[in-house]
């Protein structure tokens, strides 16, 4: 289950199907991550919400498109997720994508980061990069990652 939290309205006008999306989000990425179908919270927030919670949890005072907070908790809740209006919005028109696509690029990111994965270093982007590809493709979205021509 994913909880959606509108913290920020403009998330209503710009997606007006958000829960929809996350819940897809969720039931993608558990067909290869069985660890992402457990509760989870999506705050959809304003570039103001996330600069303040990186900055109060990550040390780091500036807009960033999304945050994943893991539980630690072995069962039930997963963690939390923040994504950012207007760094999403600005990425998505950056990128000539979709915000929904986009969205939920950065969704499943998020919840592969709740799950334990991590990017920093290559062999680990890659191998996160190549999941959050497949469960993209299952969702009818293109690979992020893939060159454009």
């Amino acid at each position: 289950m994913i909880e959606v939290i509108f913290e920020d309205e403009g998330w209503r006008e710009a997606m007006p199907d958000a829960d929809r999306l996350a819940k897809s989000c969720q039931h993608a990425a558990a067909r290869f991550e069985p660890l992402v179908a457990r509760e989870t919270a999506l705050l959809l927030c304003s570039d103001a919400t996330i600069i303040d919670l990186n900055a109060r949890f990550r040390n780091r005072d500036k807009a960033t498109n999304v945050l994943s907070f893991p539980s630690g908790l072995e069962d039930g809740f997963l963690g939390d997720i923040a994504v950012a209006r207007e760094t999403c919005l600005a990425e998505a028109a950056e990128k000539n994508i979709a915000l929904r696509d986009h969205a939920a690029h950065l969704i499943i990111h998020a919840m592969l980061h709740l799950a334990g994965y991590d990017h920093e270093r290559d062999a680990d982007a890659t191998v996160m990069e190549n999941r959050e590809a497949e469960i993209l493709t299952l969702m009818g979205v293109a690979d992020p990652y893939a060159e454009k021509t």
